[in-house]
């Protein structure tokens, strides 16, 4: 009898253990190298579920004890792994030089257009790129895996059916067509006598680099919406002298040689804002507004943005208190205030997160504000943080309903940081229109380096302000500029009169933060092919005086306190002396030109990747975290794409 008790436990908890399905996580790499390898299938044999790892080789999925995990790889040797009792699996894949099955991607009719797909290398014999043997006879692109990229090659066959390599151009075709992102055109070249000026609101956003960053890692095609020059730019930070004043910010101006344009000139007109120490931040009154809806159940989102809110909350203080309010199908607060220094009930609260149903975006937000505002401190930092990947989907989840639902909500002073995960779903139109309509900023979040970048050395700017509704308006001087052009803001231009209306949203400037804008001017006497031909105006027509022969333009600042209303106005007047580019001005000009190659700007002269990486190695300089020198390696990546 107890022999059969035995066996019946035994049996039971042998079922229910199977039974019992839990999240697998893990990371692969390669057995060679070490290195991570993003796209890897892995799947739960005999099924469909499964899932791809991202650009870091991590991983996520559901399954249960006792099934099978099947990890596959373009040249690698698959391996299977049976689940046990442990939640993390690390796998090492081997490459399989003898045999690289499906190392072929697409084959294209003449490796142009990915939509006249003729064929399929079925077998490649050998891992080398150029003269390898197939064993049909047809145009291809083949992928080949690099140390830290993808590399395609075209293919055409020869007489002694081998595939010597055509050349290197190729199309990447559009990975994730669910991602979005607002239109962009060009800023074009204006002449100064019909529109002598330049308005727009300052933008500290820094999430299109980083997504940028996210997509060369993965070897992915770089939707040209998906560039926005002047978050790239200001991604990085200058040698921009500290406020000794009144005013929260200084102003600092260069003008030099175009450096891809020998008949034009480049401005750079930098903004500081003053950095105040984490001690000395005034109270915050922070609430977590966090999206653990279906979409978000993957490594690089919800488990990402767990291990990024831990940097945050490791620096909070007593006075501070922390909310979190949770949505998926619906909204739910799952902690309420709570002292900063109380870190373990807070982290305790995160790591309970799970991930699953649909998106209440917006009903999230009303109640992520609602709290907010309940414990308001006043002359405190009030500010919603909400962390997502854009995808909403049930109530208020429309643009324009977003819109609406964040610009009534701003007028409670409660700002708002959005913090963008993830890919393949990724909404930025949605999340970059929140963060500006909600006196806030936005960053997105690929990897733990960018979460130590914004939650660790950029703590005070992304979650104090120092300054909001800062706009810039330049004047330039029709005696000495023919035309101009900015560079990037195409979304954050306004009209003229804007500048002095104090109704007119704008964007904010926080503890540290830096903002850069870069103009290229056509100097007067210059003959330019970027601009058409006009009829010479009667009224308009310059007089030759000796007023202002000096000056090359006026720049004007108007911002807001973080609880004022009314605007303050700085001035600064720029000559026309033309320096020598210091090693920002090279390192930003640098960063302006990747921009423009990947948007296809007519602008850029003709200049390459070749031209971009000269400028940025010129521009380096002391470069203490290494961000610039990361940017080098991403353009030699991208080169070669």
């Amino acid at each position: 009898m107890k022999l059969l008790l035995k066996l019946s436990f035994i049996l039971f908890t042998s079922l229910f253990l199977n039974a019992q399905e839990k999240s697998i996580y893990g990371t692969v790499t390669s057995a060679t190298d070490g290195l991570p390898l993003p796209g890897v299938s892995v799947i739960v044999k005999g099924t469909s579920n499964g899932v791809q790892t991202n650009f870091d080789g991590e991983y996520t999925l559901r399954a249960r004890i006792g099934e099978t995990l099947v990890y596959s790889f373009i040249g690698c040797v698959a391996k299977e792994v049976t689940i046990r009792n442990n939640d993390e699996i690390n796998v090492f894949l081997e490459y399989d030089f003898v045999k690289l099955d499906g190392v072929l991607v697409t084959g294209y009719a003449g490796a142009t257009n990915s939509s006249k797909i003729t064929s399929a290398v079925t077998s490649v014999i050998s891992g080398q790129a150029a003269g390898v043997e197939v064993k049909r006879k047809s145009n291809a692109t083949i992928v080949i895996r690099g140390r830290n990229s993808l590399s395609r090659y075209n293919y055409i066959p020869s007489k002694n059916n081998k595939y010597q390599r055509e050349n290197n151009n190729f199309n990447i075709r559009n990975d994730f067509p669910n991602e979005s992102y607002d239109g962009i055109q060009e800023n074009l070249f204006k002449r100064s006598t019909a529109s002598p000026l330049s308005t727009f609101s300052i933008d500290v956003d820094k999430a299109a680099y980083s997504n940028i960053r996210r997509m060369i890692n993965n070897g992915q095609e770089i939707p040209r919406n998906a560039v926005k020059i002047e978050e790239m730019v200001n991604y990085f930070s200058y040698d921009y002298s500290q406020p000794e004043g009144k005013h929260p910010f200084t102003i600092h101006t260069e003008v030099v040689q175009t450096p891809w344009h020998n008949e034009t000139q480049l401005v750079r007109i930098g903004l500081q804002g003053k950095t105040y120490d984490n001690d000395k931040l005034p109270a915050s009154n922070l609430t977590f507004l966090i999206d653990v809806s279906g979409s978000m159940d993957a490594t690089n989102k919800l488990h990402l943005l767990k291990k990024s809110f831990k940097l945050l909350v490791n620096q909070l203080r007593e006075k501070d208190r922390v909310s979190i309010v949770v949505y998926a199908g619906a909204a739910g607060v799952v902690l309420m205030p709570t002292p900063g220094d109380q870190k373990e009930i807070i982290l305790e609260a995160l790591e309970r997160l799970q991930a699953g149903g649909s998106t209440a975006g917006g009903q999230g937000i009303k109640l992520a504000y609602e709290l907010a505002e309940q414990n308001f401190k006043k002359d405190g930092n009030n500010r919603v943080l909400l962390a997502t990947d854009g995808d909403f989907n049930v109530g208020a989840s429309s643009d324009s309903d977003m819109q609406t639902l964040i610009e009534k909500k701003r007028e409670s002073g409660v700002f708002l940081s959005v913090l963008g995960f993830g890919y393949g779903n990724y909404k930025d139109s949605k999340l970059e229109m929140l963060a500006d309509k909600g006196n806030g900023n936005y960053s997105y979040i690929d990897n733990m380096q960018e979460a130590h970048k914004v939650f660790g050395k950029e703590f005070g700017g992304t979650l104090y302000t120092i300054a909001k509704d800062v706009k810039i308006q330049v004047e330039f001087n029709p005696k000495k500029v023919q035309a101009y052009r900015l560079i990037g803001y195409e979304n954050r231009l306004l009209a003229d009169e804007d500048f002095i209306d104090d109704t007119k949203d704008a964007g904010e400037l926080g503890s540290g933060h830096n903002v850069t804008a870069l103009y290229e001017v056509i100097p007067v006497g210059v003959s330019s092919h970027y601009l058409k031909n006009s009829s010479n105006l009667k009224y308009t027509k310059n007089e030759v005086t000796n007023i202002y022969t000096d000056e090359l333009f006026t720049v004007k600042f108007r911002y807001k306190k973080p609880d004022g209303d009314k605007s303050i106005e700085m001035v600064h007047v720029q000559d026309t002396k033309i320096s020598i580019a210091s090693e920002d001005m090279n390192f930003v000009s640098a960063v302006a030109l990747m921009g423009m190659n990947l948007l296809q700007s007519k602008y850029d002269n003709g200049a390459s990747m070749k031209d971009v990486i000269k400028l940025a190695k010129r521009g380096r300089g002391k470069d203490d975290d290494g961000y610039r020198a990361e940017f080098i390696r991403l353009v030699e990546s991208y080169r070669y794409l």
